[in-house]
C-alpha cells in the first residue's frame, strides 16, 4: 500500500507517508523471508502504534491475513485466536507479552516491538516492561535489515478480524477482495460512512485498532493523505487538546467516549476550540438520545452515526440533518445497501414500529466473508444473499432503521417479546444513571423475568423505588424490571459494547 502523501504522529514521533510506506515494504520483505505468503496468517498483539500499520499492511501485501488480537485477553484467550487462525508469526508489543509467555504455541515465530514512550506514559508502564527482552527478536532492528519488498503482483488487502465475543467465543471473519476494482469499491462504500473519502482529512485514532471499525478507519484515513494522529489511550481532555492542536476534521468515536467528554467540567470544555471538526462519526454500541443531543448542542451539526458490523461493513448512515425528525434511528441504508426485516417464520415485515424483526442486509461493494473453521455458522446467518448479525429492529415509513436489541438478548416473559434496549434507553434518561444493563433470567411462572443492573454517576444516590417510579408511565408495566440492583461500574469493551453475557453470568452466580 503506497500512501503517497500525508503524515502520521504518535506522541513526539512523526513519520511522513513515504517513510511509513518504506517501513511497510520492508516489513513485507522481512515476513516473506519467514515463508509468509498467500493464505497464511500473522497475529498482532499491538496497541495503537506505527507498527500496527506496518505489520498489517506488510502482511496484506503478501496476500496473507493480519489477525489483530484484543490485548485485554488473557493468555488462554489469546492462544485460542493464535491457534484458531493458524498464525505462523506473532508481532507483539513488549509490555503485552507477560501473560502470554506460557501460552505461545510451539513453532510460532515471535517478533517483539519496544513499547514507545508515549504509550508507556499513557498506561503507567515501567521501563523494564517496555524493552525487548534478551533473546527475543526486535521488530524495528529486524525489518531494518531487509530491502523493500517488490511483489510479482499487487497484493490486495485482506483481513481476518475476530468478532468481539460478547455472546460466545470470538469468530474469525475472513475476507479478501478479488480484484483491485472490488477493493476500491469497498473503500468508496465505507468512506461514505466515515466521511474521509473527499480530500485529505485530519484524524485522531481514538479506538483500539484491534477492533474492525478503528482498524478500517485508520486505513482510510491514511489513504486520504492528510494527518493521522494516534492517541495512545483515550483521554477526553487530551482528545480536545489534539483537536485544537492539529485542527482535526474527522473522528471515529463510540458513545462511551461521548459520555466521558460530556462529563468534563464546563470550564475544561470551554478551554478548547473544536470548530475544525467536520465529521465525527460514532457506532459500535447504542447511543442514548440525550447523549447525542448534548453532543450536537456542543459540537454542532457534525455528529454522524452508522450501523454496521465486522461481517457487513457499514450498512446505514444517519446525518445530523436526519436526526431531529428521526431521533433514535441509526440511519438510512447507504447507496448499494439493501436492508430487510424478517419475522421468526421468515416472512419479510413491512415498515412500522410494530413490525420488529431480525435485521438482514446486503452490501454490494463488500466482498463476501467466511467464518474461519465454521461453515455451518456462516450458513446460519444468511438468507438468500442477505446476512444478519443478530440485531432486532424495524424500518419506518421513511426508510430509516431503528434497532431494538440483539436477538440473543430478547426476553420472552409471559409469552410477550421484550427488548432490553428500549428499557436501557429509558433508564439513560433518569438523572444520575451513568450506565445500565437489562437482561432476562429464568422465571418459573413467566418463563423469564427482567433484571436491571445500574451504575450511577459520582455522588448520586438512587433507589429501586426511584427507578420504578421513573419508569412507571414511560413503559408498560410488564417492561419494568422485577429486579433492580446497583453496581459501581459495568464492564464494557473499548468498542463501547457491554459485556452483557458476563454481567448476566455474574448475576446468576451470585444469586
Amino acid at each position: 500500500m503506497d500512501l503517497g502523501k500525508g503524515e502520521v504522529i504518535s506522541g513526539g514521533r512523526r513519520l511522513d507517508a513515504a517513510e511509513l510506506t518504506l517501513r511497510i515494504k520492508k516489513a513485507s520483505g522481512a515476513l516473506a523471508s519467514l515463508g509468509i505468503g498467500a493464505g497464511d496468517s500473522v497475529a498482532l498483539l499491538l496497541r495503537n502504534d506505527f507498527t500496527f500499520v506496518e505489520a498489517t499492511r506488510g502482511t496484506s501485501e503478501l496476500g496473507a491475513y493480519p489477525v489483530p488480537i484484543n490485548w485485554h485477553f488473557t493468555g488462554p484467550e489469546a492462544r485460542y485466536i493464535i491457534e484458531d487462525s493458524g498464525a505462523k508469526v506473532l508481532v507483539a508489543h513488549a509490555d503485552l507479552l507477560a501473560p502470554l509467555r506460557g501460552e505461545l504455541p510451539d513453532g510460532l515465530t515471535l517478533l517483539v516491538v519496544p513499547t514507545p514512550g508515549e504509550i508507556a506514559a499513557a498506561y503507567g508502564l515501567a521501563p523494564e516492561l517496555c524493552a525487548v527482552p534478551a533473546g527475543d527478536t526486535d521488530w524495528n532492528a529486524w525489518i531494518a535489515g531487509f530491502e523493500p519488498y517488490v511483489p510479482d503482483s499487487v497484493g490486495l488487502p485482506s483481513s481476518m478480524i475476530y468478532t468481539s465475543g460478547t455472546t460466545g467465543r470470538p469468530k474469525g471473519v475472513r475476507r479478501q477482495a478479488n480484484t483491485l476494482e472490488q477493493f476500491m469499491a469497498q473503500v468508496r462504500s465505507v468512506s461514505l460512512a466515515y466521511g474521509v473519502g473527499a480530500g485529505a482529512a485530519h484524524s485522531v485514532i481514538t479506538g483500539p485498532m484491534y477492533h474492525a471499525a478503528p482498524n478500517t478507519y485508520t486505513t482510510l484515513a491514511l489513504l486520504a493523505g492528510g494527518l493521522t494522529v494516534f492517541q495512545p489511550r483515550f483521554d477526553p481532555e487530551e482528545l480536545l487538546h489534539l483537536i485544537q492542536q492539529h485542527s482535526i476534521t474527522h473522528l471515529h468515536l463510540v458513545p462511551t467516549m461521548f459520555v466521558r467528554l460530556l462529563a468534563l467540567p464546563d470550564a475544561v470544555k470551554a478551554r478548547y476550540d473544536t470548530r475544525s471538526l467536520k465529521w465525527a462519526v460514532h457506532a459500535a454500541a447504542p447511543c442514548p438520545v440525550d447523549v447525542k443531543n448534548r453532543m450536537l448542542d456542543w459540537w454542532g451539526p457534525v455528529i454522524y452515526e452508522y450501523y454496521g458490523s465486522t461481517e457487513l461493513g457499514a450498512v446505514t448512515l444517519c446525518r445530523p440533518e436526519d436526526w431531529p425528525g428521526h431521533q433514535g434511528t441509526v440511519g438510512k441504508p447507504l447507496p448499494g445497501v439493501e436492508v430487510k426485516i424478517f419475522d421468526d417464520d421468515g416472512h419479510e415485515l413491512p415498515p412500522g414500529d410494530d413490525n420488529v424483526g431480525e435485521v438482514y442486509a446486503r452490501v454490494a461493494a463488500i466482498p463476501d466473508f467466511t467464518y474461519h473453521h465454521d461453515k455451518a455458522k456462516r450458513e446460519s446467518v444468511g438468507r438468500d444473499d442477505l446476512v444478519t448479525c443478530g440485531d432486532m429492529g424495524y424500518l419506518d415509513t421513511d426508510g430509516f432503521l431503528y434497532l431494538s436489541t440483539r436477538k440473543a438478548d430478547m426476553v420472552i416473559s409471559g409469552g410477550v417479546n421484550i427488548y432490553p434496549a428500549e428499557i436501557e434507553d429509558a433508564l439513560h434518561e433518569l438523572a444520575g444513571v451513568a450506565d445500565c444493563a437489562v437482561f432476562g433470567i429464568p422465571d418459573k411462572e413467566y418463563g423469564e423475568s427482567l433484571v436491571a443492573i445500574i451504575s450511577t454517576e459520582n455522588g448520586v444516590a438512587l433507589s429501586e423505588t426511584d427507578v420504578r417510579a421513573f419508569l412507571d408511565g414511560r413503559l408498560a408495566r410488564y417492561k419494568i424490571p422485577q429486579t433492580i440492583e446497583f453496581r459501581a461500574s459495568l464492564p464494557r469493551q473499548d468498542s463501547g459494547k457491554l459485556f452483557k453475557r458476563l454481567i448476566r453470568e455474574e448475576f446468576l452466580e451470585s444469586h
